[in-house]
């Protein structure tokens, strides 16, 4: 019971939790922008508007810093860890995205008309443009540092 305790008070996975959160929650409002329709399912969907992946790690990472330094291992790791998954968001991901699409829209050209084996079309919005990467990284900034001059101090 301890463990569940002390991570419940621990700055960097309140930081991150809360940022990803909020960052799941912002989706389904700029979900509805965009497709003029309300759906929960946005909430707990990967890709869109901001990045929660990005802002989880920012979130980690301004937190690591805050708490520890820049000379912590804490913040070396949730550093490097940050900026593979803001790379790997807005470039492999993207990518595969974009795959997906033509793909998709390749299977529906074919089988115009025709019956076909396909369960479903292929996810296509599992990346991030880079201003989503970069709002998922300012919200996560944001709110660790909200946390700790609200909360922490």
């Amino acid at each position: 019971m301890i463990y569940i305790k002390q991570l419940f008070t621990n700055y960097l996975f309140i930081s991150a939790g809360f940022s990803w959160l909020l960052a799941q929650f912002f989706k389904v409002f700029t979900d509805f922008y965009k497709n003029k329709s309300f759906t929960w399912e946005s909430f707990m969907s990967s890709g869109g508007m901001p990045s929660s992946h990005t802002a989880t790690v920012c979130a980690l990472t301004t937190a690591a810093v805050l708490q520890n330094g820049v000379a912590s291992s804490e913040f070396a790791i949730s550093a490097i860890l940050a900026l593979i998954v803001m790379k790997d968001a807005a470039g492999v991901r993207l990518e595969a995205g974009k795959q997906a699409k033509a793909i998709n829209r390749i299977i529906k050209e074919l089988f115009t008309g025709e019956s076909h084996d396909i369960d479903s079309d292929l996810k296509e919005i599992i990346g991030h443009t880079p201003i989503q990467v970069a709002m998922g990284a300012f919200l996560g900034v944001f709110i660790s540092i909200i946390l700790y001059f609200t909360v922490i101090k």
